[in-house]
């Protein structure tokens, strides 16, 4: 018996020269199965701006808010921070013989989910997998066909739901348990009899409400939910609400704008209790609005990680291919996204599967992700069951004008003990 054994890009360069004697001999040179159709995504020419001289082309979709949502503040960050990942990986050398492509196949869906279904279908044929689908509603309108296609997808949303797709990338801690940790900790630190959730309708507010609905009925607290649609100003109606039910503390579910405005109104009518929200309900530049004051009175954050200035080498990595940016800890967001994929892809190349379907395999071995001390690396694991696997712990920060991104954070990872006691057999919204 022999065995062989190669890299992928020496067997590439082989090839090429193998090649190059058939032509000069009037041959021809078949690889493989003649008949065998092309892996979408994948192409043995090099990248339209290729690093690494040799190497063939993988090309990722981002399907963002990039515009005229209410994530945009999000979305542009997110995936400026993505191409820097990338770059980086290409940089080192590339994966498995190709060059990443995460610039060809961007579109800018609006948050809105016929939109991000229309650029879907319009690249679905054209890349490997998708680097970047922001929005639970909007990624909820192509999951079916995700699922069909066995293509991968990056969730830039935190839903628990996708502990239950097999097709989903997630990172960190979803909406519902950053709600439950929310609750568990007011209660820990300050004195709570009641609670509330203000939401956007859909499952990312439907998530948040969920868990912080548990969370109340575990530590004794009446509770009421209330739905509040886009838009800065409409939100007076839930503003409303908030100061008849006189709650210690509201979970936020919206965007960065509307949770500024909804945080505002209600202080300056006199409301005294505290606001939480996790990443997708703040932004920096809030700090420099009117409502600014009233974010740093009265609101904390849940993140999934600390923030941009921490000093560990995948936070080091990430200022470094960023270049001279305003320090944005949606930048964060955007970097650790990016590595769940990454290993999966690293994973496809060594097993010589890559392929959409060799990335559906992979994925299903994955147990660990190595996010360069950014987070644990068992935030990773994609191979146990929803309840095992589902990552539980939240990072708690304050606004603060005085730090470098605007949070100062107030405790390390923790999951409290609604989160930690919590058994997780269906998406939160729904059970």
């Amino acid at each position: 018996m022999v065995s062989v054994r190669c890299d992928a890009a020496r067997l590439k360069a082989w090839l090429a020269g193998l090649a190059l004697l058939a032509s000069v001999a009037g041959c021809s040179l078949v690889t493989g199965d003649a008949n065998a159709a092309p892996v979408p995504g994948v192409t043995e020419r090099p990248c339209p701006s290729p690093v690494n001289e040799g190497n063939g082309c993988i090309y990722l979709g981002t399907l963002s808010d990039l515009s005229t949502g209410p994530f945009r503040a999000l979305g542009v960050p997110v995936t400026h921070a993505q191409r820097a990942f990338w770059d980086r990986v290409n940089r080192d050398g590339g994966i498995g013989g190709y060059d990443i492509d995460v610039t060809t196949y961007v579109r800018d869906t609006g948050y809105d989910p016929r939109r991000h279904l229309q650029a879907y279908l319009e690249i679905k044929d054209r890349v490997l997998a998708l680097a970047q689908t922001l929005g639970t509603a909007t990624t909820e309108e192509i999951l079916g066909d995700l699922r069909a296609a066995r293509m991968l997808g990056v969730p830039a949303s935190f839903s628990s739901r996708w502990e239950f797709e097999d097709v989903m990338l997630e990172s960190g801690p979803s909406y519902c348990f950053h709600a439950m940790n929310a609750i568990d900790y007011m209660v820990r630190e300050h004195r709570v009899r009641r609670a509330m959730s203000v939401h956007f309708a859909g499952d990312y507010g439907k998530d948040t409400a969920a868990g912080a609905r548990v969370a109340a009925r575990a530590n004794g607290l009446r509770f009421r939910e209330v739905e509040t649609p886009p838009g800065e100003g409409a939100q007076r109606p839930a503003v409303r609400e908030i100061l008849r039910f006189k709650p210690d503390v509201v979970m936020v579910s919206a965007g960065p704008a509307e949770t500024a405005a909804i945080v505002a109104q209600a202080s300056a009518a006199g409301y005294r209790g505290r606001f939480a929200g996790e990443y997708t309900t703040w932004h920096w530049s809030v700090l420099r609005t009117p409502a600014g004051a009233a974010m740093k009175k009265h609101f904390y954050v849940l993140g999934s990680w600390k923030p941009f200035a921490t000093d560990a080498p995948g936070y080091a990595a990430m200022r470094g291919a960023l270049g001279r940016v305003r320090p944005d800890d949606t930048f964060t967001a955007g970097w650790i996204l990016s590595y769940p994929l990454k290993a999966v892809l690293e994973r496809a190349a060594k097993a010589g599967e890559l392929n959409r379907e060799g990335l559906y395999r992979a994925l299903r071995q994955t147990t660990f992700v190595d996010y360069e001390g950014i987070m644990p690396e068992v935030a990773g694991n994609f191979a146990g069951t929803a309840n095992t696997a589902a990552f539980r712990q939240s990072v708690v920060a304050r606004p603060d004008d005085r730090q470098y991104t605007g949070l100062k954070v107030l405790t390390d990872y923790f999951t409290g003990p609604t989160a930690r006691a919590y058994r997780l057999d269906a998406p939160c919204s729904q059970s």
